[in-house]
């Protein structure tokens, strides 16, 4: 079984559907991981009968956090063309009627087009001249439960004037899909502690993702690394911005992401 079809889908009713999320999908404060959300829209759709083509944009709103455990998913089809269908997809704790993550999918049926790129790949060393994480035999959740990471930077990153980093990244257990490719695009450091360090929490309030490759070019992929790119370029008022790119290592670009994160100072308690 691979990584991304870890995520077990049940069919409730048309346009409804249940899943068990793991504690193993959690973040350090408890919620589940964002990216986890990402792989679960692009695999409802996979399943959803009347879904055609692959999912080709997602645009997510983390309005409340969601705990692990069992997720209800309502589905609806917004508009379906020739080419392009609209989707509507709604995660919510099961029994509850509160939304936790909210997106619009667009999906698509790929023509085939002549292809043209603007974009380069950045230089990066190969990530076997990298080193690999070590192992602390530690639990693993949220991210680092599905890909590796190899690259110069650390966790966490250390304050400076440039929150560029190029990272090599590469599913733990399964070759790359849909799914996953969606998940590693919440896979990055908020680049406001490149500004402020630990001395702030983060949540992310709304994330955009285009999947540039389709299925046929990241089966080529497989199970090889990656280059995530990412950078930030402003935070203010409790809001900051990045954007990522996701490139094979032979220089196509895959995936591109914008992610707002909400900011605010960690608020330490007083000794008694």
């Amino acid at each position: 079984m691979t990584q991304s079809d870890s995520i077990a889908l049940t069919a409730v009713a048309p346009g409804r559907w249940t899943t068990f999320a793991g504690p193993g999908w959690q973040n350090p404060g408890g919620g589940l991981w964002g990216g986890y959300a990402i792989g679960l829209f692009i695999k409802v759709l996979e399943a959803e009968p009347e879904a055609v083509g692959e999912a080709l944009s997602l645009t997510l709103t983390y309005a409340a956090a969601l705990p692990s455990g069992q997720v209800d998913i309502r589905t609806r089809r917004l508009r379906q063309g020739g080419s392009i269908g609209v989707w509507e997809v709604e995660l919510l704790a099961a029994g509850s009627d509160q939304v936790g993550v909210h997106g619009m999918v667009t999906m698509a049926k790929r023509p085939d087009t002549p292809a043209f790129a603007f974009a380069t790949m950045p230089d990066a060393p190969s990530p076997e001249s990298l080193p690999a994480p070590e192992n602390t035999h530690a639990p693993m959740h949220y991210g680092a439960q599905a890909f590796e990471r190899r690259g110069q930077d650390i966790f966490p990153p250390q304050v400076s004037s440039d929150s560029r980093s190029l990272v090599w990244v590469r599913s733990r257990r399964a070759p790359w899909d849909k799914a996953l490719l969606g998940m590693v695009t919440d896979n990055s450091a908020p680049r406001a502690m490149y500004a402020l360090g630990r001395t702030i929490n983060n949540t992310t309030l709304s994330l955009t993702v285009y999947l540039h490759a389709t299925k046929e070019e990241l089966a080529q992929v497989g199970d090889d690394f990656i280059l995530v790119e990412c950078e930030g370029r402003v935070g203010a008022g409790g809001a900051s911005d990045e954007r990522s790119s996701y490139w094979s290592r032979d220089g196509k670009l895959l995936a591109t992401s914008e992610q707002l994160c909400w900011y605010r100072p960690v608020q330490r308690r007083s000794p008694e």
